[in-house]
């Protein structure tokens, strides 16, 4: 059983790439381990979790809050789970979110590990570190940063997911060759969902360097002070319009990566705004939206991202070449 381990600051995490479910259990003690997932994660694949000690949780991204914490946490001390027990989360990116968040509160903190279930939190929720619940209309604003103990990959839990899970996940995937990798950009212009729905082995590969890509920027940056911000393009408008409109995170950043490209157009001459709006709608995500700019305006002013008057707002100068830009809200107000 092939791993990779990456050392960050405090911890170290073993990645089991292209892995199986079964091998859980040469990783983890059994017997120590709760593991929680979500409803719909459970029904498609319940005998996976015959002898495992389990908290489902109801799916939705509305259910990301403190009191499911409380209700996880309650259950954990009715299984007497102790500074020895391992949370493992089987789920996308809402549940890897609110295990590792509760694991790094809960008796001030205890290991965990993920088996991430989507593309989206293959390639990005599980990365990095990042735990945390939202609060009101604020996405991901109480949370921590630790890392997991582990993450395997089992890409058979693919074959369940509707196909706007598939969408939703490539729009990471598509904001990491905006970012980081012009090469993998014109790979991905060469193909579609289909193709990697049918070719696992190119599939294997394209996440493990969305993975590597991901690693190396936290791994340069875990607490986000510099160059960890860039993972936030197409975030800032994408998480407003996720928290404000009926979106799912994928779709909410494909509309975010959309408008930061303008934006970069305006400011920065950035010349492949064409080219990476046909990517997203190659990859069958949506672009442009009618929205309240008003409402979205007041979601960034209240964003962890936001200092002072300013955001620091992602732009692109090229494909591949990401630039922090501090932008004034008076200022961003004019320019969407």
């Amino acid at each position: 059983m092939l791993k990779r381990t990456f050392k960050f600051n405090n911890a170290s995490t073993d990645i089991y790439f292209d892995n199986s479910f079964s091998n859980l259990k040469k990783i983890v003690d059994v017997k120590q381990s709760v593991v929680i997932t979500d409803e719909n994660v459970f029904t498609h694949h319940q005998k996976k979790f015959k002898h495992y000690n389990t908290i489902v949780l109801k799916a939705g991204e509305k259910f990301k809050i403190q009191a499911t914490v409380d209700n996880i946490i309650e259950q954990l001390i009715q299984l007497k789970a102790d500074r020895n027990t391992i949370l493992i989360s089987i789920g996308g990116g809402m549940i890897s979110d609110i295990t590792g968040y509760t694991a790094s509160i809960y008796m001030r903190g205890i290991q965990f590990g993920f088996v991430p279930t989507t593309i989206l939190s293959i390639v990005d929720a599980s990365i990095g570190g990042k735990n945390g619940i939202n609060v009101g209309s604020s996405k991901n604003m109480i949370g921590t940063i630790q890392q997991p103990k582990f993450i395997l990959h089992d890409l058979s839990f693919l074959n369940t997911l509707p196909k706007t899970e598939w969408q939703q996940g490539f729009a990471e995937i598509i904001k990491h060759a905006c970012i980081k990798d012009a090469k993998m950009f014109k790979q991905l212009q060469l193909h579609s969902i289909k193709f990697y729905q049918s070719n696992k082995k190119e599939l294997a590969k394209l996440i493990e360097q969305n993975v590597l890509i991901k690693i190396i920027v936290v791994k340069n940056d875990e607490f986000e002070k510099r160059e960890r911000r860039i993972l936030n393009f197409g975030h800032t408008i994408g998480h407003a319009l996720e928290m404000n409109y009926e979106l799912l995170h994928g779709q909410a950043v494909a509309i975010g990566m959309t408008y930061a490209s303008e934006i970069a157009e305006k400011l920065l001459g950035f010349k492949q705004k064409n080219e990476l709006i046909s990517l997203l709608e190659q990859y069958e995500l949506p672009t442009f939206a009618r929205y309240d700019k008003h409402k979205i305006l007041h979601h960034i002013s209240i964003d962890k991202k936001k200092e002072k008057d300013f955001i620091h707002f992602i732009l692109l100068k090229n494909i591949g070449n990401a630039v922090i830009h501090p932008i004034k809200i008076k200022t961003l107000e004019k320019l969407i």
